[in-house]
């Protein structure tokens, strides 16, 4: 895997959590943040959709693990039409307009792999990537969370990107 440095701008995004156990209930908010996102043409060519697991399953018991699906929102977005403030995904609520919410990411300097958009290429980058960045003398920040990044671009390649905080 190829490290490269980056600095991410501070940005306004939305999104949708889903709480419990990470794998099949991520893909699902995933979807359902792409359907709300469509329905409101934020969805092109230039969208980043980011995936963020707020908990360490080994530290955090799995049915109580936070996990954001997240889409950057462009320069001027008013946010009509969103609401709610659980910052939960329900699961079951017919009323998506209450699940999703506004927030932002604070930015700063991230080591960035891109890496292939798989199942088995994202877990094998989960157990490479610190390894690596401290091969590199960078140390991940633990203020900031770590971001899976897909954007247009990559994803027609079926690439993605995991972008780990560093100090």
């Amino acid at each position: 895997m190829i490290l490269k440095t980056e600095y991410i701008a501070p940005c306004s995004m939305a999104y949708i959590r889903h709480t419990g156990p990470y794998g099949p209930g991520n893909i699902e908010t995933m979807e359902h943040l792409k359907h709300w996102a469509k329905s409101r043409d934020l969805m092109n060519g230039h969208s980043v959709i980011l995936g963020i697991a707020q908990d360490n399953p080994q530290i955090i018991p799995p049915e109580t693990c936070r996990y954001d699906a997240c889409i950057l929102l462009p320069d001027g977005y008013s946010g009509s039409g969103s609401g709610g403030n659980s910052g939960r995904n329900s699961g079951g609520s017919s009323d998506t307009e209450k699940e999703v919410h506004l927030g932002s990411i604070t930015g700063g300097k991230y080591g960035v792999f891109t890496i292939d958009h798989t199942a088995e290429a994202v877990k094998q980058a989960w157990e490479e990537v610190f390894q690596q960045l401290f091969k590199e003398n960078y140390i991940p920040d633990s203020s900031r969370p770590i971001l899976e990044r897909y954007k247009a671009e990559l994803i027609e390649q079926h690439l993605c990107e995991l972008c780990i905080p560093i100090l």
